[in-house]
């Protein structure tokens, strides 16, 4: 005879909970920080150097510093196909972290480069 069997059914909806729940390896999820933390990093000195040989004081300065980050993030969301979620478990980890972290570096290089091209 056939009848409804409640351990299918729970054995069903069990695994329909499991694959509802996000799930994430945390030497993935190292790796993908590290990967942003190296990204911003870089782009903040290579954006420093160009702010210093275009000659950019002041305000102007720091204007194209939040400029470069803000591409920055962008390019790391279109690197993750805009699925953020896939590879991070928040979407600020991608926009925001690591956002001033480069600052002292793009300071340092943006005044070793206007010294260099401009005051030398």
């Amino acid at each position: 005879m056939s009848g409804h069997d409640n351990s299918n059914g729970s054995s069903e909806k069990s695994s329909s909970v499991m694959d509802d729940l996000p799930t994430f390896n945390a030497e993935n999820m190292q790796n993908n920080m590290k990967v942003i933390l190296y990204s911003r990093t870089f782009m903040a000195i290579i954006g420093g150097v160009i702010a210093g040989i275009l000659g950019l004081t002041s305000l102007t300065g720091f204007i194209f510093y939040f400029l470069v980050m803000v591409i920055t993030s962008v390019a790391l969301t279109a690197k993750a196909k805009f699925s953020i979620h896939s590879y991070f478990d928040s979407w600020n980890r991608v926009m925001l972290d690591g956002f001033f972290g480069g600052l002292m570096s793009f300071v340092l290089f943006w005044t070793f480069a206007y010294d260099i091209v401009h005051i030398f």
